[in-house]
């Protein structure tokens, strides 16, 4: 495959959720596909979310093709400069399967989060999918705070 619209084909995100890794409570989640392509998402996420000492994101995904290495990386947006950034590896996935995969993020130290008054819409987390090196999809979400 050589264009994102095909690899858009083959590759899509089913479901997203965001859990206090604590008490495994669902504090945010989603059924709409996140990577499909040109469009930014919105989520509306309770601020309790930034008390959480570390927070749970578990993905569904769904590939028709066999991902040799298929990791992530993620980079959070604040007023359009990175704030920080992360990479995930997961590895191989079998062909036409859904799979569900979460990772465990810690939170900054509770002197250094920003208030959700001053993040709420001024946060874009964008993630992108790969297999190897070859771009799967980009997810760009931006963050409000209820």
């Amino acid at each position: 495959m050589s264009t994102m619209a095909e690899a858009q084909q083959v590759f899509a995100v089913k479901s997203m959720n965001l859990r206090d890794a604590s008490s495994g409570k669902v504090l945010w989640q989603n059924t709409e596909d996140l990577a499909a392509p040109g469009k930014e998402h919105e989520a509306r996420v309770p601020k309790k979310i930034l008390k959480c000492k570390s927070v749970s994101r578990e993905i569904e995904f769904w590939s028709a093709d066999a991902l040799e290495e298929f990791r992530l990386e993620q980079k959070v947006h604040f007023k359009g400069s990175v704030m920080e950034q992360w990479h995930f590896e997961f590895g191989f996935v079998i062909p036409d399967s859904t799979n569900s995969w979460q990772n465990v993020i810690e939170a900054a130290p509770e002197g250094a989060m920003m208030p959700a008054s001053a993040l709420s819409g001024n946060v874009v987390i964008e993630t992108l999918f790969f297999d190897g090196e070859k771009l799967l999809g980009t997810s760009k979400v931006r963050i409000f705070y209820v």
